[in-house]
């Protein structure tokens, strides 16, 4: 179990309230959960794009999620981030707010950042029971280079290299698959390819790690991170075993279970409005499990920041533009209202 000094102040409690528990492995494991036979979501084999296109299109239109195989990157290579990331959120609470303020922060409470990467609230938002880090991978070389990382002591300036090197080469993976789909899915929608060829740009990409706190409250409704969609062209999750992200079809939510080796993507709110509402973005939400603290690393992708969107559904717009709107609604509203607010009548 994690020291209570590793927590944000509001996430502390009984040192009683969870048993120690290593998702990955070891220790007292408990017993994973399997995914439900059958899986409801929409299996997709990065080697099969070429054979099987049409899975993909229509996992895109009917779920906007699906689980990826055959992604080819290392399961050692998962497995080692998930447990670099929860050495790091095992620093103490005051420690992780002084060493990450650039070009890494961290952030509690809410997964609504600012471009510069701190927290964003406003309005009559809730607090989300979530802490995390925000790893640019354009600017990940100044990570742990004992300078641009606040004044961290030699053995965390080691560590963090270390972890440096584990997400820049996890980044490259998934800049190539995040690559190989959006090219799949172009010629899926024929779309332009002078208009296109902009609109998944690889410098804007970043990770964020996460960990859901247990809870001794948990009860269901505990919420890790609030309903929404992404705001991005592609979402890629790695989860550990301890489950809680649901997606909302149908009128229901449907439980997303963990499996070893595969990687859930996401269709973000950008590839909504350049497929013309022909792919869906997927409503999906965190909720906290009362036993364990759980631990994910997604990987985002936009367009580039001056990409014009063109599409029959909505107005023209860049990512930039639909950034500042998102901003401005949190702060005035405490939501996201989304593409909505570029729709036209």
């Amino acid at each position: 179990m994690e020291p209570q000094s590793s927590y944000p102040p509001l996430f502390r409690q009984p040192t009683d309230s969870a048993p120690a528990v290593d998702p990955d492995g070891g220790g007292s494991r408990t017993a994973t959960n399997p995914i439900h036979e059958p899986d409801p979501i929409p299996l997709v084999d990065l080697q099969r794009l070429d054979v099987e296109p049409e899975r993909l299109g229509e996992a895109c239109r009917e779920w906007g999620i699906f689980r990826v195989v055959n992604h080819g990157v290392p399961l050692d290579l998962l497995t080692r981030i998930r447990s670099h990331a929860r050495r790091l959120f095992s620093l103490p609470f005051e420690s992780k707010q002084a060493l990450f303020t650039t070009p890494v922060s961290y952030f509690w409470g809410t997964p609504i950042l600012t471009p510069s990467g701190s927290a964003l609230l406003g309005g009559a938002q809730g607090v989300n029971w979530v802490e995390g880090l925000n790893v640019p991978l354009g600017k990940l070389s100044l990570l742990g280079d004992g300078d641009g990382d606040g004044d961290g002591d030699d053995e965390e300036v080691t560590v963090l290299a270390g972890f440096r090197d584990l997400l820049q080469e996890y980044g490259v993976h998934l800049a190539r698959i995040a690559k190989l789909l959006f090219r799949a899915m172009a010629e899926d929608l024929r779309l332009d390819p002078t208009h296109s060829k902009s609109y998944l740009s690889e410098p804007t990409g970043f990770l964020r790690l996460y960990r859901y706190p247990h809870c001794a409250k948990a009860d269901g409704d505990t919420s890790g991170m609030e309903a929404h969609t992404d705001s991005s062209v592609l979402s890629i999750l790695c989860q550990d075993e301890v489950g809680g992200l649901e997606l909302y079809k149908d009128e229901q939510w449907i439980q997303v279970q963990p499996a070893p080796d595969t990687l859930i993507v996401n269709v973000g709110d950008m590839l909504q409005a350049m497929s013309d509402d022909e792919y869906i973005s997927v409503k999906h939400r965190v909720q906290v499990k009362k036993p364990q603290d759980r631990t994910s690393v997604c990987y985002f992708v936009f367009p580039g920041q001056d990409s014009v969107i063109r599409s029959s559904k909505y107005r023209p717009f860049t990512y930039r533009d639909f950034q500042a709107q998102v901003q401005q609604d949190v702060k005035t509203l405490g939501f996201k209202v989304g593409l909505h607010r570029f729709k036209l009548d």
